[in-house]
């Protein structure tokens, strides 16, 4: 009898962590990366890593046991950064 190899080795389930940052805001990050949100409340973080499951196949949602990191600026964009509206007026 031939045992029967798996091509594909075994991958690690995605999480979306759901915590507070240092300064108190609450955070949804994936353990990829690809995503991050900020939010008001612990409700409203919950609420949107459920919505997201969806995006993340057989992901599961975990409370952060420490501090979350924030991966990107939650500072107000400026002038510089924002599109902007190449038309031309009629």
């Amino acid at each position: 009898m031939t045992a029967s190899l798996n091509p594909e080795p075994d991958q690690a389930r995605p999480v979306l962590k759901v915590g507070q940052d240092r300064a108190g805001h609450w955070l949804v990050q994936d353990s990829g990366g690809a995503l991050e949100g900020r939010f008001v409340s612990r409700a409203a973080a919950i609420g949107f890593a459920r919505s997201e499951l969806h995006a993340f196949a057989g992901a599961v949602i975990v409370m952060a046991a420490s501090p979350l990191v924030a991966t990107i600026s939650f500072a107000p964009v400026q002038p510089w950064e924002t599109a902007r509206d190449h038309r031309k007026a009629a």
